[in-house]
């Protein structure tokens, strides 16, 4: 199986092509970004992949090893670049928080590597990893991007500025929801695979409270096919931000048995017990927070639209999961 496809739920396929324009991904080597930087070079683009390890994203990419907080170091590693899209992210401790006294660190890679893309990008166009949940709460449940912007944490905050750096410079913003699966170089750090590697390991999941708090699921390789129909169809949506989603919540504690069941098929055991527990003291009004998201506009603009469900995609990251848990010293597993 060609490796860029491996993984994938079948279905996915992508029409249009970007032939002789330059991609360069920043932090191409991370979840979002090598799946992004697959699906450009299936479309025909030329992909460099910038990551602080120089991690090839895919067999024979065209990578470059680059700490982006440097001086002068972003200007110089997209100088040839058509499009840019800066999917570098300090997530604090390999989750999508910014804790305590990591505010400074984050800002470094989250908005200043973001603010140098721009000022260099001249006329390139820069297309952003925004987020769904920067909304307010008095949004509701169900957002289209007309919403008033309030980020009550830390990390919303921070994404929050770096976009609207973007968008001042004529930029796209894509505001992701969860987003799961298998990428090329690795697996998402949320919920989902915490889940799954639990399950795999016998143990019981755990949700919160009652569990009906929804999210609305995007497997990453739908969000990877976002990126290349919002450069495709740049004329239409530059300038502003577009929330993705597929338009269906997943209430948690359903998601968590579909997680269960789907582990139990690939391992022949019985499903592992979703229980209740209450919510720990850490939790945000973010975490008990229903969120869909109604994509209309983007897929008016582009055509794109999620075409994963997800069971699908539970199943193809349940496969990965379990492959990639069996490999000694795997770098996303251990501990």
């Amino acid at each position: 199986m060609d490796p860029v496809c491996a993984g994938r739920p079948r279905g996915l396929t992508m029409q249009r092509t970007l032939t002789g324009v330059r991609v360069v991904v920043l932090g191409g080597s991370g979840f979002v970004g090598s799946a992004a930087a697959a699906r450009f070079a299936e479309a025909g683009a030329t992909v460099r992949s910038v990551s602080l390890s120089g991690r090839a994203p895919f067999p024979g990419a065209e990578t470059v090893a680059a700490d982006l907080t440097e001086p002068g170091r972003v200007a110089e590693v997209i100088e040839d670049a058509d499009v840019v899209l800066p999917l570098v992210l300090y997530t604090g401790g390999g989750t999508y928080r910014v804790g305590q006294g990591e505010a400074d660190a984050a800002a470094r890679v989250n908005i200043a590597v973001v603010r140098a893309v721009v000022a260099a990008a001249q006329r390139r166009l820069v297309v952003f990893a925004g987020s769904t949940s920067q909304v307010g709460a008095g949004a509701g449940e169900r957002i289209d991007g007309t919403e008033t912007d309030e980020p009550t944490t830390e990390y919303d905050r921070q994404k929050s500025v770096a976009e609207r750096a973007v968008l001042d410079g004529g930029g796209i913003s894509l505001r992701l929801p969860t987003v799961y699966g298998p990428s090329p170089s690795t697996l998402d750090r949320g919920v989902v695979t915490a889940m799954i590697r639990k399950a795999l390991a016998g143990e019981r999941l755990t949700v919160w409270g009652d569990g009906a708090t929804e999210r609305d699921l995007v497997f990453v390789e739908d969000v990877a096919s976002a990126f290349v129909h919002a450069v495709v169809n740049a004329d239409r949506v530059a300038g502003r931000h577009w929330p993705l989603g597929s338009g269906r919540g997943v209430r948690v504690r359903e998601l968590f048995e579909t997680v269960a069941a789907a582990v139990a098929v690939h391992t022949g055991r019985p499903p592992v017990p979703v229980v209740s527990i209450p919510p720990p003291r850490t939790a945000t009004a973010m975490d008990v927070r229903s969120l869909v998201v109604d994509p209309t506009a983007f897929t008016t603009a582009t055509g794109w639209r999620a075409t994963v469900g997800v069971a699908d995609g539970i199943t193809a990251t349940v496969s990965a999961v379990a492959d990639q848990a069996g490999r000694p010293g795997d770098p996303y597993f251990a501990g």
